[in-house]
């Protein structure tokens, strides 16, 4: 057996597959709490990541015994970018500094400014990046940072609890802004810039390597045998994308989950830093991959939800099955910023074209499409980036909404396909990133692609309102930016 560990920003998951890559059982913990101090501040408590993993592996373990007592490789996910900052004892100082945290955008700007981070990394210097918190902690904790030993990913401080090793991979590691993307290593000189060494990193290998060895205690308090091997494992968008299969050139998802994702896997290095678009190594060796990313993506109908005092899935059901032309109201998801493609910290959502006649179901519908054009915004990254995508395949829990896949495939106007029933996120493809290292299997051979359950098309007789709609909306960020 082999099992996946994601470390979700809401809760950690863990999937038990066994050697034919049929999923036994996963469960879920409780709820990781977010903390959020000040305005565009997020942090959590990285000890909150320990219990949540011993919640959802007790929770495994009680539902298939037998089988959880056979694991002989473990894989690891976890959401990227935040800020895990531990002394020379391995202790926690401060807590993390997540990934939709913007407090150091101002940092991020000084160093994108230096040409080298985009010229070396292949990418923006975003505010959410590893790097610009670390500058911001210099400045404005020097005590803290002064004790600092190691800089570690979320999954990465997870490892150390599971196998006592101070290592990371490189799918993760991209998103830090000190990696050489293209080089698949850690650039001195860009560490340098924000005041660390290389020593302050954990060593790197490829997602798909031994990255640490179980330690005996928590093997013997879990019922393993020794020898249980940790892989490298993968930030979690790569992790859903061997989830996926999307390891080959040309292969897409789009995810809806709290963030949104437009993935696309390459087979050779392609950086367009201009585009916002994010170029990373891939969790699988000599393999790379783009993305264009949104910060609210669930997050934005969660928040109305809030707002309304009604449940996600009434909203949508509200809507019914059948896509509408776009009523006139356009919602701008902006909620913590965004990324792709605008690199703003500072802008925030709106709705804009409000009358006495919009009703909950409209402003429903307006939230569906304005996550739908920031995804199309993605979109057209990836093509002024050089990637051209001919269908996509939806994941994540908004992707249960029938009626916002069609109005992504219609925004998009490509067509969008929906996998087998099955669960292919981020812990099933660290599960598979474990099975490979421990048996040395072929990676891309085992990374392949579930079946097509379904398509949604392009609704052909709403495409131009469509497309007018988006045009409307992109004219829409110029000038309520200017209003900050």
């Amino acid at each position: 057996m082999y099992l996946g560990i994601d470390l979700g920003t809401s809760s950690v998951k863990a999937m038990l597959i066994d050697a034919e890559q049929t999923v036994v059982g996963s469960a879920s913990s409780k709820e990781v709490k977010t903390a959020r101090p000040q305005a565009g501040w997020s942090e959590q408590d990285p000890a909150d990541w320990i219990r949540a993993t011993e919640e959802a592996i007790a929770g495994l373990r009680a539902a298939h015994p037998a089988a959880f007592a056979v694991v002989r490789g473990i894989g690891l996910s976890g959401h990227m970018h935040g800020a895990t900052l531990l002394d020379a004892e391995d202790k926690v100082l401060r807590p993390c500094i997540m990934w939709n945290d913007t407090r150091s955008h101002r940092e991020a700007a000084a160093l994108d400014a230096d040409p080298r981070f985009r010229r070396i990394t292949g990418n923006i210097v975003f505010p959410g990046f590893t790097a610009p918190k670390l500058a911001w902690v210099k400045n404005n904790e020097p005590d803290v940072f002064a004790k600092i030993r190691w800089v570690l990913l979320p999954k990465d401080f997870l490892r150390v609890w599971l196998t006592g090793e101070h290592m990371s991979e490189m799918s993760d590691s991209a998103g830090t802004s000190w990696l050489d993307t293209g080089g698949r290593k850690w650039s001195g000189e860009l560490l340098a810039a924000t005041g660390l060494e290389e020593r302050h990193m954990p060593a790197l290998v490829e997602g798909t390597d031994v990255a640490g060895i179980l330690r005996p205690e928590l093997a013997a308090r879990w019922g393993l045998d020794t020898g249980v091997v940790v892989a490298g494992g993968a930030g979690d968008n790569a992790a859903s994308a061997c989830g996926m299969g999307t390891v080959r050139e040309g292969a897409a998802f789009v995810s809806l989950g709290t963030s949104g994702v437009l993935f696309a896997a390459n087979a050779s290095y392609l950086p367009n830093p201009e585009s916002a678009v994010h170029a990373f190594c891939h969790a699988l060796p000599g393999t790379w991959h783009q993305m264009g990313v949104i910060l609210s993506a669930t997050d934005a109908l969660n928040w109305h939800s809030r707002v309304t005092s009604a449940s996600a899935a009434d909203l949508t059901e509200e809507l019914g099955d059948m896509l509408k032309a776009p009523s006139g109201v356009t919602f701008l998801p902006y909620l913590s910023g965004e990324r792709t493609p605008h690199n703003d910290a500072a802008i925030r959502g709106a709705f804009l074209g409000l009358g006495h006649e919009s009703g909950r179901a409209v402003l429903t519908q307006a939230v569906l499409e304005g996550v739908s054009f920031a995804i199309r915004d993605s979109l057209e990254a990836l093509k002024s980036a050089g990637t051209a995508l001919t269908r996509v395949t939806a994941i994540g829990g908004g992707s249960r909404s029938r009626y916002w896949l069609k109005s992504i495939a219609t925004a998009l106007n490509l067509p969008v396909d929906l996998p087998a029933d099955g669960d292919f996120g981020a812990a099933f493809g660290a599960a598979r990133l474990g099975l490979v290292a421990a048996t040395g299997a072929d990676p891309v051979a085992v990374c392949s692609a579930p079946a097509t359950a379904e398509t949604i098309e392009p609704e052909a007789a709403l495409t131009a309102a469509y497309e007018d709609a988006y045009q409307r909306y992109r004219r829409l960020y110029p000038a309520v930016r200017a209003a900050y």
